[in-house]
């Protein structure tokens, strides 16, 4: 079931960055070369890179290639790594229960209820904060998923959570 979602939320990325491309490109367009500026493509460009940046995010908290400080956890055991990311995980998921799914939801909830539209396009503003809670639901389904993957290995199995080997990236900078 992963892999479904990692497929249809990396094509929906693709999508919307792509839609995002060629809005902003239409508008340089229509600014520079026709001397008429097109009046939407700002407000547009604007909501697609909420979406693009709130998906994202948990796309990659999905793929756990988000920024971590692991300082403490590669000097744990692995029986305390693992602890610590479960501890980790639960946090998170209480984090984006309260603020995104919580909050946006009340937030996507009162935008509809009192009609609020954006200037431009005239679209209920409920749509654009929409991308909140969904990207807070994907977050947790991607953090609870994590911790029954934590619990069913053995601890000895568990990686330390950075991605990349730090002296493959000594001299590079």
């Amino acid at each position: 079931m992963r892999k479904y979602i990692d497929a249809a939320t990396r094509s929906t990325l693709v999508f919307l960055m792509g839609l995002l491309v060629v809005v902003v490109v239409w508008q340089v367009f229509s600014r520079y070369i026709l001397n008429a500026p097109s009046t939407f493509t700002d407000e547009l460009a604007r909501f697609l890179l909420i979406w693009v940046s709130l998906l994202g995010a948990a796309y990659y908290s999905g793929k756990n290639l988000h920024i971590a400080i692991t300082v403490l956890p590669s000097r744990l055991s692995p029986p305390g790594r693992r602890k610590l990311n479960i501890l980790i995980n639960l946090i998170t998921i209480s984090f984006v229960l309260c603020v995104f799914v919580i909050g946006g939801g009340t937030l996507v909830y009162y935008t509809y209820t009192y009609l609020q539209l954006t200037p431009t396009l005239q679209i209920p503003m409920a749509f654009v904060y929409a991308i909140g809670p969904l990207s807070g639901l994907l977050i947790i389904y991607y953090k609870i998923t994590d911790i029954f993957t934590l619990l069913k290995s053995q601890p000895e199995q568990i990686e330390e959570d950075h991605q990349f080997d730090q002296d493959e990236f000594q001299g590079s900078i």
